[in-house]
Order: structure tokens, then sequence, then C-alpha cells
């Protein structure tokens, strides 16, 4: 064994010297190795040549079988590794594509009717590509919202809710099913507005909103949007919201009425508190369980949240900030007033 390993040191070395590819040094040894085994099969025992060569086949043929295992192993791998590089490679351009902002062909198609809307266009439905909007609620007014956004073509959707379908639901939440019901809301949204449009990137949130999240989460947005029924979350969503610098598409709904507004003091428009600085006394704001809703109601309302962000993400037309729009469904009027900042606001009085 000695001798064949000085030997096989020599060729390495000598041929390292005269500059030859590790490829050629490698057959060289291949070579001496079939020599060797050679000459343990044929050489007698006792002679003097096998003596020098390990006297016995059975140690090199149990070498050469550990290292034909070892040579298999790495062509099986640099195998597998070829075709992740050529899957990658296959996906680069897409990757790219969506890194840039650009659109697929199947997209370009779907957004046709906002392309050629010259209040949108290209650039607009670029923009909402590129945008981060999280939606709290996935109740009432956030399944319009969320279908409507979905379908417009906004990039990332986050939505937060705590709640699971009921039965009781179905009857306005339109992107939950019968099917759906004992599940999360947010991942029963999420399967609805995946299945209408592929291209957006959903992060669904299963639990109730909370001091101790909400801040850092809205951070990680453009825009938010509040679709919830309880004062208590509301006043949340618009200390986070302000705390963050980030505009609240805001709703709500009762029986037969609505309404829709931005609250933004980051850009002179009121926040919440400006609005309602205080709590409604006990019985003077229901909840929609408490009071009843009109089935279609949410989707009036959450239709026109949901315009009001595709409206801000573009810069199109004039939005709702400083103003609130007032919707009787009972009477068929809309009216809409408008909404001041307070310099006293505990909330944002010191933006």
């Amino acid at each position: 064994m000695l001798f064949v390993a000085v030997i096989a040191g020599t060729l390495w070395g000598v041929g390292h010297l005269m500059g030859a590819p590790r490829q050629a040094r490698f057959y060289m040894l291949g070579l001496l190795y079939v020599v060797v085994l050679a000459v343990q099969v044929v050489l007698p025992d006792g002679h003097p040549l096998r003596m020098a060569t390990g006297q016995s086949p059975a140690m090199w043929l149990i070498l050469g079988g550990g290292i034909g295992l070892v040579l298999l192993y790495r062509a099986g791998l640099q195998r597998v590794r070829g075709r992740a590089v050529a899957l990658e490679g296959a996906r680069a351009p897409t990757l790219q594509k969506q890194k840039a902002g650009l659109f697929q062909d199947d997209e370009l198609e779907r957004y046709a009717r906002h392309i050629t809307l010259p209040d949108i266009g290209g650039a607009g439905q670029r923009a909402l590509k590129e945008a981060r909007v999280l939606v709290v609620g996935a109740g009432g007014l956030g399944a319009p919202v969320l279908l409507y956004l979905a379908g417009a073509g906004v990039g990332r959707i986050g939505v937060i809710d705590g709640d699971t379908v009921s039965l009781s639901n179905l009857q306005r939440q339109v992107i939950h099913t019968d099917a759906s019901q004992g599940m999360p809301k947010v991942f029963s949204a999420e399967q609805a507005m995946k299945a209408l449009n592929p291209f957006i990137d959903v992060r669904p949130y299963h639990r109730m909103l909370s001091d101790d999240i909400a801040e850092a989460l809205f951070d990680d947005y453009d825009l938010i949007v509040d679709g919830t029924d309880s004062y208590a979350v509301r006043a949340l969503v618009n200390r986070a919201a302000v705390a963050s610098g980030r505009p609240v598409v805001a709703g709500a709904i009762s029986a037969w009425e609505g309404q829709v507004t931005i609250y933004d003091p980051a850009a002179g428009a009121p926040c919440l508190a400006c609005v309602f600085p205080k709590a409604p006394a006990p019985g003077m704001s229901a909840t929609c369980a408490e009071t009843g809703v009109i089935g279609a109601l949410p989707g009036v309302v959450g239709a026109m949240m949901a315009l009001e962000v595709v409206k801000d993400i573009c810069g199109a037309g004039r939005g709702l900030r400083g103003r609130m729009l007032i919707y009787d469904a009972l009477d068929a009027e809309t009216r809409i007033i408008t909404l001041k900042r307070r310099a006293d606001c505990p909330v944002c009085g010191q933006i």
C-alpha cells in the first residue's frame, strides 16, 4: 500500500509541475488503480510485486467500490444542481419582472380596463402593483374591499382578523362561502382573493389587532383600511396610524346607513379622534349583530372604500380627505360633509 501511495503521489506531483489539468491527473491515478488491481489478480500469491502492492485484490476492490460510490454521489449532486440552475434560469425573467414592477402578459390583459382609463393608465396600474395595503377586518366591509383590491391588482394585501366564519356572516360577507364555516376569516378571504387573482401577495394575520403589534404592523404597509365595527378597535387603528404616519380609509355601517372617509393628519386631514373625540354612549353605537344590517349595504360602502384606496394609490380624482360621504340606503340619498382637524386633538394635535 505504501509503495502504491508513493507512486500515486509522484504521479500527482509530476503532473502538477508539468501543468497537467486535474482531470488528466485523476485519469493517471485511475490507470494506476487498474494496473495494481490487474497485478493482484494475474500474479500468483507470494510474487514480490503483488506483495508490494497489498497482497490481496479484496482491499483494492473495496477501495474502488468506495471511490465509485463517492463519484456517483457527486455526479448525482451535480445533476440535481444543474436542473435547479436551469429551473432558476427559466424563472429569472418572471422574477425580474416582479421585482421591477413589470407586468406579465396575463396581467396586461387582466388590467386592460384600468390601463385604458386616462386617470390610471400604465403608471397607475404599476403603482397599484407596487402598493401595500392592510385591511383591518375581513367581515362585512372587509369582504368587498378585499375582493376589489385583489381584482384591481394591489401587489400586497394584508388582512388581520381573529374571527372565524359563521352562518350568520354569509348574508353580507360575500368573500366567504358556506363551506368556509368554522374557518378563520383571513384564510377564507385569502383563498377567495388568490382564486380571483394569483398575481397578488396576500398576507393573512389570524389574530385580533392589539396595541403591542399595531404600530409595527402598520409600518409594513402604505395605507390602512378600517373595516371594523367597534369604536375601541377603530380608536386603536387611529392611534397606530397616526404614529406610523399612514392614511386610513375608514368605513362604518349600521342598519341602512353607511359612511366613508379618509383620516390622514399627515396630509392635513383630521383623524378619527378629531371627529369623534369620545366613545359613543352605551347603546348609541351598536354593532351589526345588535342592530341588524341590510345585506347589500356593506357591499355598497365597501366598494366605495376600495374605490378610495385605488384613487389614492393612483392619484386619481378627488379623495375623501377632510370629507365624509354619508349614504342612506333606505331613502337612496347621499350627502358629503366637511371635516376639520382639531388643534387640541389628543391623538394628532402635535403633528
